[in-house]
């Protein structure tokens, strides 16, 4: 069973940055496609950004291209969201998430395991 604990998550201001963390355990974390979610109070899970197996394809959701960046490292377990010029609309509950899979994944469904959810919130 896979597991994915997130870290990183915290309180910055409207034009800060943060860097969140996915550290899995239980599999064969470079056979697994990653992605990151994000849930806001009151509204439905919604795609962030995802990531090839190998670490060399990504796919944002529009809305967060050219600030957000994904990335991998296969040899610690680890998948990353580098969070810049953060905007109060970014405030959520972020998750990630893992499929065994070839391609890239942009719904929630799609995917097989979930990490538990670590808060940002971003002031004005």
């Amino acid at each position: 069973q896979v597991q994915l604990v997130e870290s990183g998550g915290g309180l910055v201001q409207a034009g800060g940055s943060l860097r969140l963390s996915c550290a899995t355990s239980g599999g064969a974390f470079s056979s697994y496609v990653m992605g990151w979610f994000r849930q806001a109070p009151g509204k439905e899970r919604e795609f962030v950004a995802t990531i090839n197996r190998s670490g060399g394809s990504t796919y944002y959701a529009e809305s967060m291209k050219g600030r957000f960046t994904i990335s991998r490292d296969n040899a610690k377990n680890t998948v990353y969201l580098q969070m810049n010029s953060l905007k109060p609309e970014d405030t959520a509950v972020y998750y990630c998430a893992a499929k065994s899979g070839v391609y890239l994944y942009i719904r929630t469904y799609e995917y097989d395991y979930w990490g538990q959810g670590t808060q940002v919130t971003v002031s004005s």
